[in-house]
């Protein structure tokens, strides 16, 4: 198995034990805003620590493309984690995992990368398993029609916004600036911009203690995440490395059916597997 293919296992792995943790946190009550700015105090620390550990740290301009993914990255999980109130994580996390066909159309625009006929199949496929998650979503869900609807709504813009800030970051790594620098740019930004629209809103730091047990086990496992994607992006293509990076909803599905008993259906069954299907051949091609 290559360098890129093993960095983008691992931060599948990690990226779906992170959508567990927001689901969990959202059905704690815990407020979508409070728990990015307490994980963002956990991980702008953890990856700096980290990045002087490993002697990574080397300052460069290309590392503001990190900046600018860190307000993407920051928009993205507060717009996941507010549809986790009315959605249900296996579909959500599914859809939003899927912000790879956001990431491969544009660094197949800007950066040149290959468009291969593999990759064109595997593009379709992931609509499709859009479609077929939609539709499980709608039918499924508990709750007002119209807090359904808001929740795709949600799931879908962050979906952009963080499929978007995988493509800034590939820019920064292109231009020369380390995987760990990078991570160190976005964090330096996404704490600072994660308080700032609490304190906007609370008038105050004071987010609930709870909060703090899941924005700590989520900061350490999107640690692991963001390294070896970052990792990955340096070693290999954009339009393989992030599709399988992205499968880390399979993860999240399963612990939600298994631990949290969603239920299952044959539209959300076969929804999941499309959506398999696009990244092994997206892997592939």
């Amino acid at each position: 198995m290559s360098t890129p293919i093993v960095y983008a296992t691992a931060a599948m792995i990690c990226y779906g034990l992170s959508d567990f943790i927001y689901k969990e946190a959202s059905a704690a009550g815990i407020r979508a805003d409070h728990f990015l700015m307490a994980q963002g105090w956990f991980f702008c620390p953890l990856v700096i620590l980290y990045a002087l550990t490993t002697h990574t740290l080397a300052f460069a301009p290309a590392a503001l493309w990190g900046s600018l993914a860190g307000v993407f990255i920051f928009a993205g999980f507060y717009f996941f984690i507010r549809s986790l109130e009315t959605g249900s994580v296996s579909t959500n996390a599914a859809i939003f995992r899927l912000n790879f066909i956001v990431t491969v159309l544009l660094v197949i625009l800007f950066l040149g990368e290959p468009l291969t006929f593999g990759k064109f199949v595997g593009l379709t496929l992931a609509l499709l398993a859009t479609w077929l998650l939609l539709g499980t979503g709608t039918r499924n869900a508990t709750g007002p029609k119209d807090a359904r609807h808001r929740s795709f709504v949600q799931v879908s813009v962050a979906a952009i916004a963080f499929g978007a800030s995988n493509f800034f970051h590939t820019v920064g790594l292109r231009h020369g600036a380390t995987a760990e620098t990078m991570a160190v740019a976005q964090a330096a930004l996404f704490m600072p911009l994660a308080t700032v629209v609490v304190y906007l809103k609370d008038r105050k730091l004071r987010p609930p203690p709870a909060t703090f047990k899941y924005a700590a086990a989520a900061a350490i496992v999107l640690l692991g995440a963001t390294i070896s994607l970052l990792r990955g992006l340096s070693h290999g293509q954009a339009s393989v490395v992030v599709p399988i990076a992205q499968m880390g909803f399979i993860v999240a599905a399963l612990l939600g059916v298994f631990v949290l008993r969603e239920r299952v259906t044959v539209r959300k069954a076969i929804g999941l597997a499309s959506a398999l299907a696009a990244l092994a051949v997206l892997a592939g091609g």
